[in-house]
């Protein structure tokens, strides 16, 4: 009886500890994802519905317009900020403007989206289009838009072009060249 009793006691002690680890580990990783969300609290998102985005489409005040349409999920996307933003710093003082539109989702606003922009030190305006009816507003930013991202539109007051595609930085200013002439 007393060898049972002195197992049961050896086997409490040691699960005890096992969970003490357990415990620690929770509150180191739970310290982890408080510091980052303090790192990035200070990143403000604007967040609009496509009502409330329209006007970043339809400004005609003689300046150049480049918006794409990016996700922090889609490799392409990813792959082709650089250019926007090298596009951002060269072309600034010539009256164009960048923006990114990211097509996150709303529960990966602060675990993917925010840190992405601290991360990679985004300098463009970057909005949030967060409007469930795509079936809605796709077509309106281009009757030939799949949907599909990366997409990218560049305009100047009334001439407008949208592109469906990734681009180099070479491409990309090749066709913001052709609204500052």
């Amino acid at each position: 009886m007393k060898l049972n009793v002195l197992i049961v006691v050896i086997l409490l002690m040691t699960s005890c500890k096992k969970n003490s680890k357990t415990a620690g580990v929770i509150k180191e990783s739970t310290n982890e994802v408080v510091e980052k969300e303090i790192k990035t609290s200070d990143i403000e998102l604007e967040i609009y519905d496509y009502a409330g985005f329209e006007k970043f489409l339809n400004s005609k005040n003689g300046k150049v317009y480049v918006i794409n349409f990016w996700a922090t999920w889609c490799a392409p996307c990813v792959r082709e900020l650089p250019y926007f933003e090298k596009l951002n710093a060269e072309y600034k003082n010539d009256n164009v403007e960048v923006i990114l539109v990211s097509l996150d989702f709303p529960h990966l606003y602060d675990k993917k989206l925010k840190p992405f922009i601290k991360e990679k030190k985004l300098a463009s305006k970057v909005i949030v289009l967060d409007d469930v009816d795509m079936n809605t507003w796709i077509p309106k930013v281009d009757e030939k838009w799949s949907g599909s991202i990366p997409a990218t539109v560049i305009y100047k007051n009334d001439n407008r072009r949208f592109y469906e595609q990734s681009f180099n930085y070479e491409e990309l200013q090749n066709e913001v060249k052709q609204f500052l002439k």
